[in-house]
């Protein structure tokens, strides 16, 4: 290929030249080819791929010099001889008497460079080739990789690093390329190759270690094999962007969510000099938008775009903090330095001016942000000020525009009680001034009791419990009137709503305990949860709308948990708490379809609710369900099983004394699923319960792990003396029904877990303040950093073990249906899945989300369309040979598509395998048969399976073939017989069967009903007289002339093709004793093209022939004895198949420009 005009200094090193003129030279690179170079080029090819070069992928290039001139130019170069052979050809013919004109070598070279960047413009414009982010050392990488690996070029390389792979104890120095969908490395050292791929969802474990002879290794493990990488220059770098590419597998084997990119990046400058890929680029985008989301609690499609050093006036202390600003599409956040200090979140919705101050010593480059709620905030030492105030205007414009927008579509349906209630005061309004507690209307306002429908809550469902007056006050309701007064003093002093100042006193009023009538709505600023609810005014109604009255498996399911959400509690005893639950989980299922509804989801919901308003409790549950706890609510709950497992990991630095004792009587894994997925809620008493709550909403899913681990560190003496998981579960089910919360001001409610537990001495109570402070001071120190990383490896455990439970259920539930062993079940599953999951990376001609639903039957999970049936046929089957393998598949396919949705799953597809590489020939002979596409192949399969039971003693009742069907059988046996070794006698033998079974057509004609016959002729004379005569003509031309000399003939039939049909048939004639299979046209397709045409041509799919012999048929029996009699027929029928062997050989096949990765990773190949 033509390649931009670059100057070259020294021709002739490592190059060798083949060709020259006096303008242009041919060479090639040593060490390559059939000569190899001898010692040099060994060496020379091992520098290649140690130094990266690009000589490994074009070891042709040209060069163009003038002839007084001691500077060459490259202008284009060649994976192969023949590619460099045209290009040098095109020059020689088309530039060499050209240039033989110019006189100065200054205007020969500009000429040559306009010519060669002229040819590149073209060629880019006539394939539509456009400019990428992409630098041209990363495009070569790019082409090294296809090169190297055969990938597609749907397979997109994310970067590429030099180490060392480790083969034993050798290390081989390479390059480690890491795509979207795989892990390859490639080796070149002194004429020794080694090639390593390993497919990312096959991953079971990826560890950063260090050792005394490596101190940086990675460790890739998968489900047979270990290795292990290391020298690397950027270990760090390497690993984050590996656990990323494992991640996005693991989602896709989760919930098959694959990767898309992101086409909105900024565009990289020109001549970047860094070999950074759009990807790589794209990659890290979304790790930093990850962090920052989970930072500040922001919903899940917000982008980062940058941040910067600066530090923040805090009015509360009088001071300027240091610290970082983060600026996405909409919102300013901040955080200081030392992350406890203080913490700021900017919806730009609240904003109202971004001026840039005036700068001085003291207070450089300031900026002010003031917002609608009154509150200024004034950042300083930014650093390029002016591009900060300008993106943060451009998002500020894209805000108001989206905000005039959502109340055009709003404004009409909005009246003048939703403009009453929008002035009712909370905790998240606007005004500082505000009270904290509902404004006077509040009261007056919490249910709507409509007599036509069921009630709707307007406000929470706690408030119907309130009944206060001057007699009932006590210690406690002081006590809760005190935590209010610090609330609004907080407020007062650092802010209120969304923009409030969080800080250190923040956290501490949190762990005092939220009063209340705080509660719901503290919940809601906390979790970020009113962001989204401020973003999607009226989601929620138009929710409820569209799921009402709607049944699927979830709103039943719903239905069946109601009456078990909370049925201690008075709000859940009558009608308008349930209405009000069953609404919420209900619209969260129509909302996320992909988790529905999941057990335990109704407990945390109906707490919620007892705190927060309808929608603010659907907002919760979103925050939870999507961002707080991923993963969790799903059928396989992957996300507590995930933070199980970390919790494990904790419990074993932590409390190491007491984790071998709680890992041999199997509790943690039992304890801890209900913990996690009801944050205590069901394990602890209510009041005690929404304590923990408020600092989960606060803190996130580490104070969930703290409070775990000092329940065990509190009852670590009891536990390490227990015998049995039965005796532990005990203590500590004793344990947490002794929690208590003694500031509550709640009516006692009775805990359901203590009802159940025995008559034992009860514990003495513990305080859950005094617990979750115990938490902090002594596990305290766990990072949310940390959490996340032993999730990821955690994660990566939990989807394998699934992956791997899934096909020992799927292998137990069809063993006893096939010939195949276990081993064999299991490697043709991994096969299966293989193919499903390359289709998924590159392309096929159904949705992926179609093929797998995680939420299936395990057999049908994975499924296959016909594309992907396509290559496995070829590759397993024992019919698939020749040029019609692809016609053979389609009718199995067909055959094996029980409920014709054009998938099918791994039962049928066993099925179909297991029928034809049966050994019986008479079973053979039926799976020949009922191949064709015949309106009653269904019947056929039916009635067979019946009468293997019955050891063949029916046979008679099988349906008789008519010639039509008769006809697409000899096709499919001689489709069956292409390229086989004994192809001619093969055909020799169908050529006398086919005669046999003619004649035996012929006779049973003259034994038709007369009956039959009679209802024919009447239809004959309700034809007219022209066509009925030429249809007699034609039945008459087609009847045999001499019974002893009768055969057949395939010829393809074009006449009969239209619009409506892909399908040629072909017909029956005599003349000939040999049966040829030249008379198979290669156009003919050997099916019938669906039930268009089946419906044109009428009930067999075939269009209407004239040559068709209505009164001609065969029975089974006597096709099967006519094959019984040539030999050559049933030794091919009953020849052995050997799965292992076609199974082992699937999974080395590599087609040219796709590849067919069909084990966990591919053995090195060594060669030299």
């Amino acid at each position: 290929m033509w390649v931009n005009p670059e100057e070259v200094l020294l021709a002739s090193a490592l190059w060798m030249t083949e060709r020259a003129n006096p303008y242009f030279i041919l060479q090639k690179r040593k060490g390559h080819g059939d000569g190899g170079g001898g010692l040099a080029g060994l060496l020379v090819g091992t520098l290649d791929v140690v130094l990266d070069s690009s000589a490994r992928v074009a070891p042709y290039r040209i060069l163009y010099q003038t002839p007084d001139s001691l500077v060459y130019w490259s202008i284009g170069h060649g994976s192969s001889r023949k590619e460099i052979t045209e290009n040098w050809e095109w020059l020689e013919q088309n530039l060499l008497q050209t240039l033989s004109i110019f006189e100065n070598e200054n205007d020969i070279t500009t000429f040559v460079k306009g010519k060669i960047q002229g040819i590149i413009a073209e060629y880019n414009k006539s394939h539509d080739i456009r400019e990428d982010d992409d630098t041209d050392k990363f495009k070569e990488a790019i082409a090294k990789f296809r090169k190297l690996f055969v990938m597609p070029e749907e397979e997109k390389l994310v970067n590429y690093y030099s180490c060392s792979y480790w083969k034993g104890k050798v290390p081989r120095q390479g390059w480690l390329y890491l795509s979207i969908n795989h892990l390859c490395f490639y080796s070149y050292l002194l004429g020794k190759e080694a090639k390593l791929v390993i497919r990312w969802a096959d991953v079971t474990q990826l560890e950063k270690n260090a050792t005394l002879l490596l101190p940086d290794m990675v460790l890739v493990s998968t489900r047979c094999s270990e290795h292990v990488f290391s020298v690397f220059r950027n270990i760090n770098e390497t690993f984050k962007l590996m656990e990323q590419l494992a991640n996005i597998a693991m989602r896709q084997l989760l919930d098959n969510k694959g990767f898309e990119q992101d086409r909105c990046l900024p565009k990289l400058k020109k001549k970047s000099p860094k070999k950074v890929s759009a990807l790589k680029r794209d990659l890290d985008a979304r790790a930093k938008s990850e962090r920052y989301r989970a930072l500040f609690r922001l919903p899940k499609d917000e982008k980062l775009d940058g941040h910067t050093d600066c530090t923040l006036w805090t009015p509360f202390n009088k001071m300027h903090i240091l610290g970082q600003m983060f600026v996405s599409t909409n919102y300013i956040c901040f955080t200081s330095k030392e992350e406890t200090v203080c913490s700021l979140i900017i919806p730009l919705r609240e904003v109202t001016i971004v001026e840039k101050a005036d700068s001085c010593n003291v207070l450089p480059s300031p900026l002010s942000i003031s917002t609608k709620n009154k509150m200024t905030f004034l950042f300083a030492n930014l650093k390029d000020r002016d591009f900060l105030v300008q993106r943060i205007s451009d998002f500020l414009q894209q805000t108001t525009s989206k905000i005039y927008f959502e109340r055009e579509i709003t404004g009409s349906l909005s009246s003048s009680d939703d403009e009453v209630s929008s002035q009712q005061g909370s905790v998240l309004s606007c005004s500082p001034q505000r009270s904290a507690l509902g404004s006077e209307g509040d009261s007056d306002r919490q249910f709507n009791l409509n007599d036509n429908r069921v009630p709707t809550a307007t406000q929470a469902l706690m408030t119907m419990y309130r009944r206060r007056s001057p007699e009932e006050f006590n210690p406690k309701l002081a006590k809760e009137f005190l935590k209010e007064q610090a609330w609004k003093n907080h407020f007062t002093e650092y802010g209120q709503g969304v923009c409030m100042y969080r800080t250190e006193k923040t956290k501490e009023l949190v762990l005092q305990g939220i009063p209340e009538n705080m509660r719901g709505e503290l919940w809601l600023l906390f979790s970020g949860a009113i962001n989204e609810m401020a973003t999607h005014p009226g989601y929620y109604e138009d929710l409820v709308e569209k799921s009402m009255g709607k049944y699927n498996l979830a709103t039943e399911e719903i239905e069946r948990d109601l009456h078990r959400s909370l049925p201690e509690h008075p709000a859940f005893q009558n009608e308008m708490g349930i209405a009000a639950l069953r609404r919420v989980l209900t619209a969260y299922a129509f909302r996320n379809p992909n988790i529905g509804y999941c057990q335990a989801m109704n407990i945390v919901t109906s707490v919620l609710l007892l705190y927060a308003k309808e929608e603010e409790a659907f907002w919760l549950l979103v925050a939870l369900c999507e961002r707080m706890l991923p993963d969790y609510y799903n059928t396989r709950v992957v996300g507590a099983l995930v933070d199980q497992g970390v919790f494990e990991e904790l419990a074993h630095v932590c409390v190491p004394q007491l984790y071998d004792c709680m890992q041999a009587l199997s509790v943690i894994s039992t304890i801890s699923l209900s913990w996690f997925l009801t944050l205590f809620l069901s394990v602890m008493p209510f009041e005690s319960a929404v304590v923990v709550v408020d600092c989960f909403f606060y803190e996130g899913i580490k104070v969930i792990f703290q409070l775990a681990l000092s329940v065990l560190d509190a009852n670590i003496h009891q536990l390490l003396s227990c015998k049995d998981d039965g005796e532990a579960m005990t203590i500590l089910g004793r344990y947490l029904d002794s929690v208590t919360n003694k500031d509550s001001t709640l009516p006692p409610i009775p805990h359901l877990h203590s009802l159940l537990t025995d008559n034992g001495e009860p514990h003495p109570e513990v305080d859950i303040f005094k617990l979750v402070r115990s938490s902090y001071e002594k596990f305290g120190s766990i990072r949310a950093d940390v959490i996340e990383q032993m999730r990821f490896k955690q994660r990566l455990r939990v989807i394998q073990a699934i992956e791997d439970t899934t096909k020992r259920n799927v292998v137990r539930t069809i063993v006893t249906e096939t010939p195949f062993s276990i081993d064999e079940l299991e490697e043709l599953y991994t096969l299966f899945k293989a193919e499903h999951l390359t289709s998924c990376y590159w392309g096929s001609t159904s949705n992926p989300m179609s093929r797998h639903d995680p939420s299936l039957p395990y057999l049908e999970q994975y499924r296959m369309d016909l594309e992907q049936f396509k290559v496995l046929f070829a590759l397993l089957f024992p019919w698939a040979c020749g040029t019609h393998t692809d016609d053979l598949a389609l009718r199995v396919f067909r055959l094996l598509d029980h409920n014709a949705d054009a998938l099918i799953n791994f039962r049928e597809f066993i099925s179909g395998l297991s029928e034809c590489s049966c050994l019986n020939v008479q079973h053979s002979v039926f799976c020949v048969v009922k191949k064709m596409h015949t309106p009653d192949y269904r019947t056929y399969m039916r009635l067979w399976n019946q009468e293997t039971k019955a050891k063949l003693e029916n046979m008679k009742d099988l349906p008789k073939l008519n010639q039509s069907q008769f006809i697409e059988l000899c096709k499919t046996l001689y489709n069956m017989f292409s390229e086989d070794p004994s192809e001619q006698e093969l055909y020799h033998a169908t050529a006398t069967v086919t005669s046999l079974l003619l004649e035996m057509g012929e006779v049973g004609k003259l034994f038709c009903s007369p009956a039959r016959r009679t209802d024919e002729e009447d239809e004959d004379e309700r034809i007219p007289p022209s066509r009925s005569k030429q249809e007699r003509h034609h039945l008459e031309d087609s009847s045999p002339k001499d019974s002893a000399t009768s055969s057949a003939m395939l010829i393809s039939d074009d006449e009969t093709k239209d619009d409506t049909s892909v399908s040629s048939y072909s017909v029956l004639s005599a003349g000939s004793h040999e049966l040829q299979c030249e008379d198979i046209a290669e156009d003919t397709v050997l099916i019938r093209s669906g039930s268009a045409a089946a419906g044109h041509h009428g009930r067999s799919g075939l269009p209407h022939s004239a040559s068709i012999d209505k009164d001609w048929a065969i029975t089974f029996e006597q096709f099967l004895a006519s094959v019984l009699t040539e030999q050559a027929l049933v030794q091919y029928l009953e020849k052995p198949v050997e799965i292992a062997a076609r199974i082992t050989n699937a999974k080395n096949v590599r087609k040219v420009g796709h590849q067919h990765m069909s084990v966990s990773d591919y053995e090195i190949s060594l060669s030299g």
